[in-house]
């Protein structure tokens, strides 16, 4: 598609052990992959260099790829709290990075992810694994999980933020025939 925006987005999968993220361009309706991969922390290390780890990482990510958005997977979880207060701190620094590198922040749950990647909101993990391999046009598919929820992510921003445009234009439109 000639004269499309390019347009780059983040794609986040927030944890202290190990946070997933994904880089991806869209022009149209063409998304690519332009980087992936894990940001590692050491489980013996205190939970404050943990969390400084990740905020040096996320801001390295997004200094280095200037994203037009950031999406996340908001924060899910069943019994463990002290998962999902780990969790929540590390999507918080996170966050903070995106807040102070500019970058707006949209948040997607983990049903939504898999209904706009696999079509199917109880989708399995390998089955949204090989449909970004398959919509990101890769030989294999992204490794660790982690990096690949991110890539899925980024990818249901990309396809929500064209629906939600196109949404905006329509009714810039409708306001400007109602004021003509």
């Amino acid at each position: 598609m000639t004269g499309a925006r390019s347009r780059v987005i983040l794609g986040l999968d927030p944890g202290t052990a190990s946070t997933g993220f994904g880089v991806i361009s869209q022009s149209g309706n063409r998304l690519c992959a332009v980087e992936y991969g894990v940001i590692e922390t050491p489980s013996d290390q205190r939970p404050e260099l943990r969390l400084e780890t990740i905020f040096a990482e996320v801001m390295e990510i997004l200094r280095r790829h200037e994203p037009d958005a950031t999406a996340v997977e908001s924060l899910f979880f069943n019994v463990n709290v002290r998962t999902a207060l780990a969790v929540g701190q590390s999507r918080g620094v996170a966050l903070l990075g995106c807040a102070q590198a500019g970058c707006e922040v949209f948040e997607y749950t983990p049903q939504q992810v898999k209904r706009a990647v696999v079509g199917y909101g109880k989708a399995s993990k390998e089955q949204v694994m090989e449909m970004v391999r398959v919509l990101l046009r890769m030989v294999e598919c992204p490794r660790p999980d982690h990096a690949s929820d991110a890539l899925g992510v980024a990818i249901c921003h990309a396809n929500t933020a064209e629906w939600r445009d196109s949404v905006e234009r329509s009714l810039a439109r409708n306001a400007r025939k109602r004021v003509n």
